[in-house]
């Protein structure tokens, strides 16, 4: 029986965020296009509560971060075996390449708001999405 080989746990991790962060990154922009706004948390004119939008485009982001990292590091591991199919990579290829195409219409999009808010809000998306698909990736190559 031959010896299983896997990838180095640094590569699938270091594989697994920057996969994440650019899948947070593209659902951040998807989101702004569908009205989930994320700057919403920095509007002078409701200082005493958070508005829903925000908060469903902060648990959004957090959580494709966090899938997207686990499922990036348990194919890396299932393909390192052999265990993966050619045409299912194929086939996640095409809808990465598909949500990052959508997203890079979205972004092209003239935008509103002020722009410390959207720096700010792009930097927290960088952050929050690469702590999310660490803990996803670090959840993958622990269970495998």
């Amino acid at each position: 029986m031959a010896e299983q080989e896997i990838y180095p746990r640094n590569i699938v991790l270091a594989g697994a965020v920057g996969c994440g962060v650019l899948l947070a990154l593209a659902v951040h922009m998807l989101s702004q296009r569908l009205a989930l706004d994320f700057t919403g948390m920095w509007r002078g004119d409701q200082v005493s509560i958070v508005p829903f939008s925000a908060a469903v485009a902060w648990w959004l982001i957090a959580t494709v971060g966090f899938a997207g990292g686990y499922i990036v590091a348990a194919l890396m591991h299932g393909t390192a075996s052999g265990r993966m199919p050619t045409a299912m990579w194929q086939f996640l290829a095409a809808v990465l390449v598909l949500v990052l195409t959508g997203a890079g219409v979205a972004a092209s999009e003239p935008s509103t708001g002020p722009i410390m808010a959207r720096v700010l809000a792009g930097i927290i998306v960088l952050v929050l999405g690469a702590g999310m698909a660490f803990c996803g990736a670090h959840f993958a190559t622990r269970r495998a």
